[in-house]
């Protein structure tokens, strides 16, 4: 990043021995699972750096999709595809899959987490660590996850950075060609619904709990309170009720 590595670079490690999650929480690394980073060169007429986040969960979201989905095809072309499978995955829309998007950067299958999101920027790079539990997961009883060999084959950490890599592209020129606004679109339709309750805190820490409303323009959470008033939410983590 610092010497001048051109965006589009990935970065994937076998496994980790100092993975750190949001907050620097730790973060189980065991080989089989994805562990990866890319860069991206922020232009001036980019949207805001922040909105990354929403691009890489659309990414992981219709990467898992297509594994969970077609995993268990055989022949060695299976994902030879990768943004006609994703598309085809989109058509046939989600009403038999339990994957959702939860504000700000998880990916859950049956309320338990998939995949997690780390962006760290200077000047004018931002590097966007992504987490995949492929083959195994943690036994967290306040925190459930899973992985996607719980619910289909294991896929191969290799090609499902390749696919994830093709598919990131195509959200990445989505996201400087269309805006934010298409990009925030997209999320919403692969997220829970509206109404669902959730609990956070507020800038102070304290406490809060309410319905999810939707995002904000700039991709902020909006919470419905029990008092009909609605706050938004720049930062924190969020938990499904």
């Amino acid at each position: 990043m610092r010497t001048g590595e051109a965006e589009g670079l990935w970065l994937c490690a076998e496994r980790q021995t100092g993975g750190r999650g949001r907050q620097g929480r730790v973060w189980e690394s065991p080989p089989g699972n994805l562990y990866a980073s890319t860069l991206v060169r922020l232009r001036d007429s980019d949207p805001p750096a922040a909105s990354l986040a929403l691009v890489t969960s659309l990414v992981l979201y219709d990467t898992a999709m297509v594994f969970l989905r077609h995993s268990r095809e055989s022949g060695s072309d299976a994902f030879s595809q990768p943004i006609e499978r994703m598309r085809e995955s989109r058509l046939r829309g989600n009403d038999d899959s339990k994957l959702i998007l939860k504000w700000p950067n998880d990916l859950l299958f049956d309320n338990a987490k998939l995949s997690g999101i780390l962006l760290e920027r200077e000047a004018d790079a931002v590097v966007i660590g992504t987490g995949v539990n492929l083959a195994h997961h943690p036994e967290i009883q306040e925190r459930p996850a899973t992985s996607i060999a719980a619910h289909a084959e294991t896929p191969d950490p290799e090609e499902f950075l390749r696919t994830l890599a093709e598919i990131f592209a195509w959200w990445l020129a989505r996201w400087r060609g269309e805006g934010l606004p298409h990009i925030r679109d997209a999320w919403l339709k692969r997220a829970h619904p509206l109404g669902t309750r959730l609990r956070t805190h507020d800038a102070k820490g304290e406490p809060l709990e309410g319905t999810f409303d939707g995002l904000t323009p700039e991709g902020s959470l909006e919470l419905r309170l029990a008092d009909g008033s609605c706050r938004v939410i720049h930062a924190g983590d969020v938990f499904l009720i």
